[in-house]
């Protein structure tokens, strides 16, 4: 306390006696007066103690043994073969830290300290590292506990930042020395990072897998990712990996044979490379047999959708009908025709695309009950919908019903039917339709680029403005400009859980010329077999399941959209439709999806799974009995990550905060016989802040509440 708080607690204390004195005086000294103003007087005395800052302080001498806590992290990451041996060999993390446990490095610590070990296994969850459990564990167990010696990579992926539990471990005195075991550096290596693939794919059909290489050389490596099946090479694909670079791209194969087939991707191994056991990955596609249903309907026998028919037709993998619904004329009959749109939900449904060209909702075309078919087809069964406009406009009929809203793009109602030209142009991919599956007509993104810069071009294209949110862009117009732009041309949707396409131009049976129907073929080949995709995951009788993601995490809901018809192959109106979800180790969850709204027959629901593995998942509606199963394989979310570098940064600032020390491996033995020469502990300094405490508080607020009702009653108020 200062000398001025003092004289002002005095002043305060006389002052206030005075007024008593003198109150009392004049007042008389009737006793309920007298407490009254012992009241007051009591509470000034609790202001000046407050105003003093009086405290209690004990000193508290530590009797008990000194302790330090040992502990050593074990988990997924600590795998990571970077720690350098004798020559150039290299030794797991792991591996390392065993053998120094095993040596006893400890054990100078002993002759002044009892010493505990821990392992992360015991004070973290199973599916991570959780630093800051482990050193808050340490605090909470250990009586005494002077120092903690921290031997980890620093891979913290569960529970909140260890700095917390450092301050806390601060607060009692205990210092944390960390010891980074690995290299705090990325080691000269080449890693493929990751391969991607869809569920299942269908035979004879372009398969798409993404990859990422990571290069960590400080060299330009030019090597090449080998895909084999089956026991076979299918593709080589050269591939340049830039110094410290990263390279994101897809390979294409064309498996030929049905069920389910292993793909193994690898990356050649380089001489400088350290690690050699991740530059390959192994994963199953589930290859199917299926026809695929598709109707196309049009207005007039346009050279556009008479190489598009014929394309369909000779699809081996895909049954094609047609209505040609042409104005003034009789339909057209023969092989592949029919006579009108499906006039039922049954009928439509059977249809897992449909090309909807230079038509419109007029009489004898369409009408309003079509378009509310397309939609519920689109939206509730996860069909396609393609559409292919034409110089007479007729889409612009479409304004106001559901088939505008389904539309990707916007159109200028000033330009119905669209632009043309005596000048040829072309389409240009945008960086989405450079890797896209849709327009992937080779293999290599570089190439395939090229190669449509080089297609034969169009005289016409729509009055397209812009694409609507949420839509994505594969081609634009080489010229033509927008005030958003150059003009979309091809532009895709997700619509509920199907698939919107719309292309702007008409002239795409002109990239025969010269290669006759080398890529007309394959487009359309594409676009069916891309807009279907989701319709054929899992499929039995009268039943048709679709899951998405279709890899997912474990952790990552899955969501399940089942479609029933009933005994007489219409959409299952009311019913019960059941699940079963069988994971790796035989357990099973049940669940009752639920009716989506619209009269499609469709079921929906979901589930989180826990485990890796191939969880199978069987449908069943007993009143109808339709049953299907589907297999989901579920990914391992790795929290623990091998191959990374130590988390140097995480490992200094624990020490810091606590007055420790941080090292590598091979400081190990100093920070040991740094420890062994911490000072003594100093007495513990305990004070009870009597000027502070809540029950003082309390007292003076009771003290003058009571002084303010006394001085009520007698009337001084």
């Amino acid at each position: 306390m200062s000398i001025w708080s003092v004289g002002l607690s005095l002043l305060l204390i006389g002052l206030s006696v005075w007024l008593s004195v003198k109150l009392l005086r004049r007042n008389g000294f009737r006793p309920l007066l007298v407490v009254t103003e012992a009241v007051r007087l009591a509470a000034i005395l609790m202001v000046a103690v407050m105003v003093l800052r009086v405290e209690r302080v004990e000193m508290i001498n530590v009797t008990k043994e000194p302790e330090v806590s040992v502990l050593y992290d074990v988990s997924g990451s600590m795998a990571t073969k970077d720690v350098v041996g004798a020559g150039t060999e290299l030794a797991a993390r792991s591996e390392w830290l065993l053998a120094q446990l095993d040596d006893g490095f400890w054990k100078p610590l002993e002759a002044r300290y009892r010493v505990s070990m821990d392992q992360f296994p015991e004070v973290q969850a199973s599916d991570g590292t959780d630093i800051n459990k482990a050193l808050e564990d340490a605090l909470a167990r250990r009586t005494g506990l002077r120092a903690v010696l921290l031997l980890s990579d620093g891979d913290w992926n569960t529970g909140v930042s260890p700095v917390a539990a450092a301050t806390r471990l601060r607060m009692h005195g205990v210092r944390v020395f960390s010891i980074g075991v690995g290299s705090e550096q990325f080691l000269p290596d080449i890693e493929l990072q990751e391969v991607t693939a869809p569920a299942y794919a269908l035979a004879e059909e372009h398969l798409a897998i993404p990859f990422v290489v990571q290069n960590r050389l400080s060299r330009e490596v030019r090597t090449e990712l080998i895909v084999r099946s089956v026991g076979k090479t299918l593709v080589r694909k050269p591939i340049t990996l830039p110094p410290h670079g990263l390279v994101r791209d897809s390979v294409v194969v064309v498996p030929q044979v049905g069920g389910e087939q292993a793909f193994h991707v690898s990356v050649p191994v380089q001489e400088e490379e350290w690690l050699e056991d991740n530059n390959e990955k192994t994963f199953q596609v589930s290859i199917k047999r299926e026809k695929l249903k598709v109707l196309v309907v049009e207005s007039r026998p346009r050279w556009e959708y008479r190489f598009l028919r014929n394309a369909l037709m000779r699809d081996p993998g895909v049954d094609c009908d047609v209505l040609l619904l042409h104005p003034g004329m009789e339909r057209a009959k023969g092989k592949g025709y029919v006579q009108a749109f499906p006039a039922t939900r049954s009928e439509m449904s059977q249809y897992d695309v449909v090309f909807l060209g230079d038509v419109g909702i007029e009489p004898g075309v369409l009408e309003e009950g079509h378009a509310e078919m397309l939609k519920g087809v689109v939206e509730q069964q996860a069909s396609g919908l393609v559409f292919l406009p034409g110089s007479m406009g007729k889409q612009w009929t479409f304004k106001g019903s559901v088939l505008e809203e389904m539309m990707p793009v916007v159109s200028d109602p000033q330009r119905i039917k669209g632009y043309g030209s005596d000048i040829e142009s072309t389409i240009r991919l945008t960086e989405r339709g450079r890797g896209h599956r849709l327009t992937m007509l080779e293999p290599d993104p570089g190439l395939n680029e090229a190669l449509w810069r080089t297609l034969p071009g169009f005289y016409w294209y729509a009055p397209v403005v812009r694409a609507k949110s949420g839509s994505e862009i594969l081609a634009v117009h080489s010229e033509a400009r927008s005030e958003d732009g150059r003009v979309p041309l091809l532009v895709t949707r997700q619509y509920g859980s199907g698939k919107i396409l719309y292309m702007a131009t008409d002239s795409a049976w002109r990239w025969r010329r010269g290669v006759e129907d080398k890529y007309h073929y394959k487009f359309w080949g594409q676009v069916v077999r891309w807009m279907s995709h989701q319709r054929h995951l899992a499929q039995g009788d009268g039943v048709r399941i679709a899951f998405s993601p279709e890899s997912p995490s474990v952790g990552e809901k899955v969501y399940l959209h089942v479609t029933v018809m009933d005994k007489s192959g219409y959409p299952l109106q009311s019913g019960v439709v059941r699940t079963s979800v069988l994971d790796p180790e035989g357990g099973v969850r049940k669940m009752e999806l639920l009716p989506e709204e619209g009269g499609w027959g469709v079921f929906t629901g979901g589930y989180v799974p826990s485990l890796p593995g191939e969880h199978r998942v069987d449908v069943a509606c007993d009143s109808e009995g339709r049953r299907a199963s589907a297999t989901v394989r579920v990914e391992n979310m790795l929290k623990e990550r091998v191959g990374r570098p130590v988390k140097a940064p995480l490992l200094q600032e624990l020490a810091a905060i606590t007055g420790g020390k941080y090292g590598g491996i091979q400081d190990l033995q100093s920070i040991v016989r740094e420890i062994g020469v911490m000072p003594e502990s100093e007495p513990m300094e305990k004070r009870f802040r009597l000027w502070c405490h809540p029950l003082w508080g309390g007292l003076l607020l009771g003290l003058l509440a009571f002084h303010w009702v006394m001085r009520k009653l007698l009337g001084m108020i």
